[in-house]
């Protein structure tokens, strides 16, 4: 079935760079929507970015300008270019994906499709810490 397992996080100093890599097995990213999300401790998961299989992007207020969400179909990976990176940053980050309906990316950061954005496989997760 499909996996879902990220890479690229670590421990970076305020305005420095990151790029987390998301190696997708058993999935279409052809069909369906994908993203990136964050939780950080005793805080809410929150939608960071996503994109759908027409190449839409939409991102989170927060990382707009700062973040970029890409993907490469033959290598069957998604990626988020962190740039800028900020204190606030710091959390765990997951990527997921959706299964059986398509979801528009500016759908699933809008917040309207339930605690789980509507992704229904899920990694466990790259810790990026920034420190000031």
């Amino acid at each position: 079935q499909v996996q879902l397992v990220e890479s690229g996080g670590g421990s970076v100093q305020a305005g420095g760079s990151l790029r987390l890599s998301c190696a997708a097995s058993g999935y279409s990213y052809r069909r369906y929507c994908m993203g990136w999300f964050r939780q950080a401790p005793g805080k809410e998961r929150e939608g960071v970015a996503a994109i759908d299989s027409d190449g839409r992007v939409s991102y989170a207020e927060s990382v707009k300008g700062r973040f970029t969400i890409s993907q490469d179909n033959a290598k069957n990976t998604l990626y988020l270019q962190m740039n800028s990176l900020k204190p606030e940053d710091t959390a765990m980050y997951y990527c997921a994906a959706s299964a059986g309906i398509f979801w528009r990316a500016s759908t699933v950061l809008s917040g309207t499709l339930g605690d789980n954005y509507g992704m229904n496989y899920w990694g466990k997760g790259t810790l990026v810490t920034i420190s000031s």
